[in-house]
């Protein structure tokens, strides 16, 4: 579990093909903080070091992981937001997340006001039931709170802090990203299909992926 507070922006250093899919190589002060067998989000993709040393974390990317999420995109040199899980006693900030991604959406605004700005990202009709105006939602594993909601699109606010202190400096029109809704949302419209109510759209004993 983790909370869409990243905590460093780390670096691809190597892409190396496996069976069936990839080892990562990121460059990252977290490293030093972390084993084998620690759970990390990469953009908001829950994966498990295979190794940590130095300056560096190691971790596979498996088939299905790399269908659903951007991961199977990243260039040597890519920026990713990095994030360990949320303690037990820590204090909760930004909202649950699981490191679970349910689409990759698209960004398709970026503007300035003052010294904020203003994202824009557009999403699969079937997100549509998850997405609450003022909620929260998680972008490449950063925790945002839903500003302006269309039917396929949504605004967000950025503040300073969060554009200078994970990959959104870096961020540019069109540029995939990958999407978590707030797991609350997803347990409410399921239990509103088992009452019956069909939010979805999509007919029972469907599945999608």
């Amino acid at each position: 579990m983790f909370t869409g507070l990243i905590e460093a922006v780390g670096e691809i250093v190597e892409r190396k093909p496996t069976s069936g899919g990839f080892r990562l190589r990121i460059a990252s002060s977290l490293a030093q903080e972390m084993a084998r067998g620690d759970s990390l989000a990469v953009n908001g993709v829950c994966l498990t070091v295979i190794l940590a040393e130095d300056t560096e974390i190691h971790a596979d990317v498996g088939p299905e992981t790399i269908r659903v999420t951007t991961l199977g995109t990243l260039a040597r040199g890519s920026l990713v937001n990095l994030e360990r899980p949320l303690r037990a006693d820590s204090r909760l900030g930004g909202h649950f997340v699981q490191g679970h991604i349910d689409a990759i959406g698209h960004v398709e605004e970026m503007r300035a006001e003052s010294d904020f700005h203003w994202l824009t990202v557009g999403f699969p009709s079937h997100l549509a039931p998850f997405i609450v105006h003022k909620g929260s939602i998680a972008v490449d594993g950063i925790s945002l709170t839903v500003a302006g909601l269309g039917s396929d699109r949504f605004d967000a606010q950025i503040v300073p802090y969060t554009q200078q202190h994970t990959n959104l400096s870096r961020t540019q029109i069109r540029d995939r990203v990958n999407l978590e809704c707030d797991m609350v949302g997803k347990y409410v419209v399921r239990v509103a299909e088992i009452a019956g109510l069909n939010v979805t759209g999509v007919g029972p004993g469907e599945v999608t992926h």
